[in-house]
């Protein structure tokens, strides 16, 4: 018998709606190019002048150097498909403050879409947990803002499958994608998983953590047990239940970009930064 879905805290629709739009503005804002996407235009070579080319087109540099008019030439680049991986797991549900690593998550992937569609890049929505959600890429904002609204409903007894997610994925996509993965990383096949799907493809990934994952100080051992299969375990307080450093290291190994976001933390300055390197690098503009 399938759980009841909840509502995600704390935003109703219409401030969701406002909240997205917002990050996505300030991912974009002041970028001639975009962090995802590359310029508008993509020049390609200059030719002689022919009679009906446009003025602002010369180019100065080579008429003074060839002594005869030459104008350039711009081809528009190929937008990448984006596809963005949401782990909808119960470990990205259950926090302990609020807000929880899944509502950041749906909020960040939301932006990261607009601001993708602002510059006609298609955005697909696969979804990393037991539910079976897979959107193919759409250039449409209703629609995609529709996927959020869906995403926006979760349960607690997701099980996490991103490395099977990834593995599905990769022989369906053609061409090159853009793939952004937003999880905590608790699934352990899912760095594997996404070194292979870094081999052909441009991958980013977003880790959310919750602040108990940083351990909490000098109280001995802890007694827990896991959200999606409800197994007891005991562990030291000092450790991190995800090693991030060791994820990171991976990652990196594989040409991966890999930022860590505390969800008790503001993380738009960081998630900027990360894109406007990403771009520095000449990656996400393929």
């Amino acid at each position: 018998m399938e759980a009841t879905l909840l509502d995600i805290e704390p935003l109703d629709s219409r401030q969701f709606v406002i909240a997205v739009k917002r990050l996505a503005t300030s991912l974009s804002y002041g970028n001639d190019r975009s962090p995802f996407l590359g310029s508008g235009l993509e020049y390609a070579q200059s030719r002689p002048y022919q009679f009906g080319d446009p003025i602002r087109s010369i180019d100065w540099r080579v008429t003074a150097r060839a002594g005869k008019v030459f104008v350039k030439e711009y081809e528009a680049p190929k937008r990448l498909p984006c596809y963005l991986l949401v782990d909808t797991s119960a470990s990205m549900t259950v926090s302990s403050q609020s807000p929880s690593k899944y509502w950041m998550a749906v909020h960040i992937a939301g932006g990261i879409a607009f601001a993708c569609l602002d510059r006609a890049s298609p955005v697909g929505v696969v979804g990393v947990g037991g539910r079976k959600l897979r959107i193919e890429p759409s250039l449409s904002k209703t629609q995609v803002m529709q996927w959020f609204h869906h995403l926006r409903h979760y349960r607690y007894d997701e099980p996490t499958t991103l490395g099977l997610r990834i593995a599905q994925l990769v022989p369906r996509l053609s061409g090159t994608s853009l793939v952004i993965v937003l999880s905590d990383l608790h699934d352990p096949w899912a760095v594997p998983a996404l070194k292979q799907l870094s081999e052909k493809h441009d991958v980013a990934v977003l880790q959310l953590q919750d602040p108990a994952e940083r351990g909490v100080r000098r109280a001995g051992f802890v007694r827990a047990g896991e959200a999606e299969t409800g197994k007891q375990f005991a562990t030291r307080s000092s450790r991190h239940w995800v090693s991030h450093h060791q994820a990171a290291q991976q990652l990196k190994r594989s040409g991966i970009d890999h930022l860590v976001l505390p969800t008790d933390r503001p993380f738009v300055h960081h998630l900027r930064n990360f894109f406007r390197a990403r771009d520095l690098l000449g990656r996400g503009a393929r």
